[in-house]
């Protein structure tokens, strides 16, 4: 049974096209931004300039706001010359001017794994839920060594039929050991809240 409480943020499954490359966006984080991003994180394009994010690089997801989908990596030149290739965003690096290349998902039909921050049985098949706002399961927690996110689907966010939610249960992960209505369930998600279609606010 999946009863260790051991989240590890998005992590891809599949692809329906067999595909599932991260994108690589130059200058796609500004210099000294001042937050983690770990791997598996939820991440969303930026459309609004502010004092520590710029229009046209990436940023954390909210716990229910539009992304675009999931952490993959990093790299750029540090301020010494010395090039750096990281699987997460340490909070507040500074690197040299067009030296940056961030990695993510960002297509809204990769199938996603991530686990549940609490049981949650079969009949949730279909429904839409949030992030978890849980100590250790938030988008933005996760280990600083290791640069793995604990992000986690938050199963007291169950949203109505009608409403809006940040993802979709497909599946459950055929894994052994896995199981519904264990105490923390590995699911199969895809993305649902997109900033890919329809309109959605920024937020910085």
């Amino acid at each position: 049974m999946s009863t260790t409480s051991a989240p590890f943020g998005l992590r891809p499954a599949f692809h329906p096209s067999g595909l599932d490359r991260a994108q690589a966006l130059a200058n796609g984080i500004v210099s000294g931004y001042a937050t983690d991003i770990l791997k598996g994180a939820p991440v969303r394009y930026n459309s609004t300039a502010g004092t520590s994010v710029a229009a046209g690089t990436i940023t954390n997801a909210t716990a229910s706001g539009a992304w675009s989908g999931a952490f993959a990596g990093v790299e750029f030149t540090d301020t010494t010359g010395r090039r750096r290739v990281s699987n997460f965003w340490p909070a507040s690096t500074t690197f040299q001017a067009g030296s940056c290349i961030a990695y993510f998902y960002n297509d809204q039909n990769i199938i996603y794994e991530i686990q549940s921050d609490a049981t949650i049985a079969q009949t949730s098949l279909g429904g839409e839920y949030n992030f978890s706002a849980s100590t250790g399961f938030t988008v933005t927690s996760g280990n600083g060594t290791t640069g793995l996110s604990s992000t986690g689907l938050g199963v007291s966010t169950a949203v109505a039929d009608g409403a809006q939610g940040s993802m979709r249960v497909v599946d459950i992960a055929p894994y052994p050991d896995n199981n519904w209505g264990d105490a923390y369930v590995i699911v199969r998600v895809q993305l649902t809240n997109t900033q890919f279609y329809g309109v959605y606010a920024s937020v910085v």
